[in-house]
């Protein structure tokens, strides 16, 4: 009985879980992105206008410096170069704080701007926050963002071992530009 009560209580756990961190309202393609003003590790404030005539490569991701979320920001460092010359820039978004995003910035010389949703309205926005109450996590997504501002693809299945070449890949397509 109380290995019962034990499982019954897991499963109401992960039952609730699944409710609170659902997706919220995910923009989709060919809608407005969602308006942002964060402060990134150098509290230089960024919007979405500064990035007007660009693609924008925006990534949401949970925590500084755990295994996935390196990985990621540090394939995005690598390939940087090949996402530039296809007119795009990249930008991180957690609910970390700018401390924490310029250490980590720092430990792996990530040049590219991490932003601080340390409320968790932008990801929210962007249906990308698990809200735990106490704790708000980003998820793993990534929206593409044409030059116009408007989502051109959304990504919220993201492998980080080959995320990046994705994107460079749908970049290309999108963009009509070859390296």
């Amino acid at each position: 009985m109380k290995y019962f009560a034990i499982l019954a209580a897991l499963a109401l756990g992960l039952l609730l879980f699944r409710v609170v961190s659902f997706a919220g309202n995910i923009p989709k393609p060919g809608e407005p992105a969602p308006d942002f003003n964060l402060p990134d590790a150098g509290s230089r404030t960024h919007q979405l206008s500064d990035y007007s005539g660009k693609w924008l490569v925006l990534y949401f991701y949970p925590k500084n410096d755990t295994p996935g979320c390196t990985k990621e920001a540090c394939a995005f460092r690598d390939d940087l170069f090949q996402i530039e010359k296809l007119d795009a820039k990249v930008v991180g978004v957690s609910v970390d704080d700018t401390d924490s995003h310029a250490r980590f910035a720092k430990k792996y010389n990530l040049p590219f701007p991490l932003l601080a949703d340390k409320d968790g309205k932008v990801a929210d926005s962007y249906g990308a926050l698990t809200n735990l109450g106490l704790i708000k996590i980003a998820k793993r997504y990534t929206y593409l963002i044409d030059p116009q501002g408007r989502i051109a693809k959304v990504y919220l299945s993201v492998d980080t071992s080959r995320h990046s070449q994705e994107i460079i890949d749908d970049l290309k397509k999108l963009s009509g530009k070859k390296l």
